[in-house]
């Protein structure tokens, strides 16, 4: 029982990371009475990211200051429906941002457009290799919004984020020196690549002489300065290393603080509270609409109820399915019947890499920013056989150094002592004189890839966690295996004097304790069938029509890139919906 409630608004975000910053600042222009609740701590460029404190790579890369703290917020996981699910009790695979922002302020800021196929991949298989050719427990969706009706919505975010890169197809004309492979775009990037570090330029030189296509990765580090179209300035990217697990204190990096935030914080009509987490959302009688929010305010140990008309879920994928779940918001996902939809289709990201020594190569590996380098297309998900190849999937092929700091980006080559002299020795010798060529594919969702509530292990609050059942597929490791010997091919063709190799293989068994990447996705996934998704093409609940579940939840299976562009795009999507077709008359949408 809340013991105190609030005056109602017009509006209640959950989360004030990207989406929520986003939602926010638009429908705050539309007029309406708006609260953000975020979780973590309220956190500003100045004084928290600003030089030289947020250089501490202990603090922030080793001990996870920016991240949610798994004491106060985490889940159980196994890899099957027969194992006992035990909690996720030290971060490691994923890394969930915490406080204003979210992983938006910690994020590298590789900055993608999902490939045309991608947005229809089960109807893009059928119709050209062929059903039978799907495995029989991997769900292919469809999302029900097609590159063309997303494209102006993703060209609004990379101009809000002011994203850096190379336009390889406008309107249908490829552009020389950009990815041929993209789906057609209707203009430029907002701003020119970043400049190259000598290690891409090898990779890409290397890649160009095999009849690849290289071209600079598109990234959210500022290579000019830049106003958006919120009138807020970012600064030109000083190269300085401390991108991944850090903010920036150069406002160099776009993020919900350098973009969005510090204009919307002076609406009249927009408040937020930080350090208050949504506990439920609370339904009608008739539980088809939602009348607003219960939270606990950590500032005063309240349970507080916020009344409002209209609910945006807003919080990290994984945390939207569990409010969805602890809401009793759609039925929830059953593996062994594959009945509900909140739950169903979790997928994550499988990547690789093989890294290479030169003897006689300085990379000077301190100039880096999170996502400079070049990056080929040519074994991406439109370009792949999976007839001929046996799996459904692709992957891009990257090189380039994001710093060269002492502790995590100390590379050294296969034999290496792991402490003591010969390490001192070794590190002497080859420091800077290493460069990665990485893979970053997909991940298709399986029947038993699911999130559910455990029976058995609860939150601070009395509230069951949420455990993901997830292990790594056959087709899936097919894929990186394919992705190997390219790169390896690649490799070899440069002449490293030392290489080393690491991706999953056969019976390999997913790993929550190496970082893998923090691209968790599905779970409430949208589409055209509310039997087989939580939230409609406009990332409307089917359930309840007022509540509207922004992220990375919604994707049915996983892109091949990084997803904070798609999950930018799909925001100001929704929005259209509200704007033009919800607000004027608040309703189920089709």
């Amino acid at each position: 029982m809340a013991t105190r409630t609030d005056p109602k608004k017009d509006v209640v975000i959950i989360g004030l990371g990207w989406t929520g910053a986003i939602m926010g600042m638009e429908l705050a222009n539309e007029g309406l009475d708006i609260l953000a609740l975020e979780r973590g701590d309220d956190r500003s460029t100045v004084p928290d990211f600003q030089y030289p404190n947020i250089f501490d790579e202990l603090k922030y890369a080793v001990r996870y200051d920016l991240m949610q703290k798994p004491v106060n917020s985490t889940l159980t996981v196994r890899h099957s429906t027969q194992e006992t699910a035990l909690p996720y009790r030290h971060l490691g695979s994923f890394l969930p941002g915490d406080g204003v922002g979210g992983a938006g302020v910690h994020w590298n800021g590789q900055n993608w457009r999902p490939q045309a196929v991608e947005y229809r991949l089960r109807s893009y298989v059928e119709e050209t290799f062929g059903a039978d050719i799907i495995p029989e427990d991997m769900q292919l969706q469809d999302w029900g919004v097609t590159a063309e009706e997303l494209e102006p919505h993703l060209t609004k975010f990379e101009s809000v984020a002011g994203i850096a890169g190379k336009a390889g197809n406008i309107n249908g004309e490829i552009q020389e020196g950009g990815n041929p492979f993209e789906a057609p775009r209707s203009a430029e990037y907002p701003m020119p690549p970043l400049k190259n570090t000598w290690d891409s330029e090898l990779f890409a030189d290397a890649a160009r002489k095999m009849g690849y296509h290289p071209f600079p990765r598109p990234s959210a580090n500022a290579s000019i300065q830049y106003v958006n179209d919120y009138g807020m300035q970012l600064g030109p990217c000083n190269y300085c290393g401390f991108c991944e697990r850090f903010g920036c204190n150069n406002y160099s990096k776009s993020s919900p603080q350098v973009c969005i935030l510090d204009a919307l914080k002076r609406k009249p009509n927009f408040s937020y509270k930080a350090k208050c987490e949504v506990l439920k959302i609370e339904k009608a009688a008739d539980g088809k609409t939602a009348t607003g929010v219960t939270y606990f305010d950590d500032n005063t140990g309240e349970e507080v109820f916020q009344p409002a008309d209209l609910v945006l879920v807003c919080a990290y994928s994984l945390h939207n399915v569990h409010l969805l779940l602890l809401s009793e918001i759609g039925q929830p996902y059953d593996p062994d019947t594959g009945e509900g939809v909140v739950g169903r289709n979790y997928s994550y990201q499988m990547t690789g890499g093989t890294s290479l020594w030169f003897k006689d190569k300085v990379f000077n590996p301190f100039v880096g920013t999170g996502s400079g380098g070049m990056t080929i297309d040519d074994f991406s998900m439109s370009q792949i056989d999976f007839g001929k190849e046996g799996f459904i999937g692709g992957s891009y092929i990257t090189c380039g150094h994001t710093g060269g700091r002492p502790i995590q980006q100390m590379s050294l080559p296969p034999g290496t002592p792991a402490w003591g002299a010969g390490w001192k020795e070794a590190v002497g010798e080859w420091y800077g004189h290493n460069l990665s060529i990485g893979s970053h594919g997909s991940n298709m969702a399986y029947r038993d890839t699911c999130l559910d509530l455990d029976p058995t292990y609860k939150d601070r609050h009395g509230r069951p966690l949420m455990r993901m059942t997830f292990n790594w597929k056959d087709n899936d490791i097919k894929m990186t295996q394919f992705m190997k010997a390219r790169i390896e091919e690649i490799a070899e063709s440069m002449n490293p004097d030392a290489m080393a190799s690491g991706y999953k293989g056969d019976g390999a068994q997913y790993d929550v304790r190496p970082y893998q990447s923090t691209h968790n996705v599905g779970g409430a996934i949208m589409g055209t069938d509310p039997k087989t998704s939580a939230i409609n093409r406009y990332l409307q609940s089917w359930d309840c029509h007022n509540v509207w579940v922004m992220g990375a939840s919604a994707f049915p299976q996983n892109i091949q890139y990084n997803p904070t562009g798609a999950v930018g795009g799909l925001a100001y999507w929704a929005l259209e919906a509200l704007r033009k077709d919800y607000l004027p008359n608040p309703r189920p949408l089709m």
